[in-house]
């Protein structure tokens, strides 16, 4: 199995754990079944692939000033935005929507943070970080310099 789309499956699987979360835990978020889960992950993923960055360019100001209370914002309206597409699915307005999108973005962070790809470390040797020798040239064949 290819590595890169493991991940994306395992993306998917903890945006779905989060979605049926929130669907438990907030009064104004329901889904109606399994299925209709799958499509609200998957047009969920495409939103935050595609909508996303272009709604992060555009309100950069807020996000910058509100200190990344915009992003929140920009993830509520794509939760409300997916209930509007998929039928079975309802976001009852904004604060259920604020709700929901921190507990999707908690849930996403606590999976990935657990299960997530390892980060890689550089060992470090006695004296710091250590470049690879350089390859000396064979004699004769040095550096010329010349007068």
């Amino acid at each position: 199995m290819n590595n890169g789309f493991f991940n994306l499956v395992l993306r998917w699987a903890f945006l779905a754990m989060g979605v049926a979360l929130a669907a438990k835990i907030v009064p104004g978020i329901s889904c109606a079944d399994g299925s209709t889960l799958f499509l609200v992950v998957i047009l969920l993923s495409l939103f935050n692939a595609f909508l996303k960055p272009l709604l992060v360019l555009f309100t950069l100001p807020l996000v910058v000033l509100s200190a990344g209370f915009g992003l929140w914002l920009i993830n509520a309206f794509l939760l409300w935005g997916t209930s509007r597409f998929v039928s079975g699915f309802h976001v009852d307005g904004l604060w259920a929507a604020l709700l929901g999108s921190l507990i999707i973005s908690l849930t996403n962070m606590a999976f990935s943070t657990l299960f997530g790809a390892k980060r890689v470390r550089v060992q470090r040797g006695p004296r710091g970080p250590q470049e690879p020798p350089r390859p000396t040239p064979p004699p004769g064949k040095g550096d010329v310099i010349d007068v």
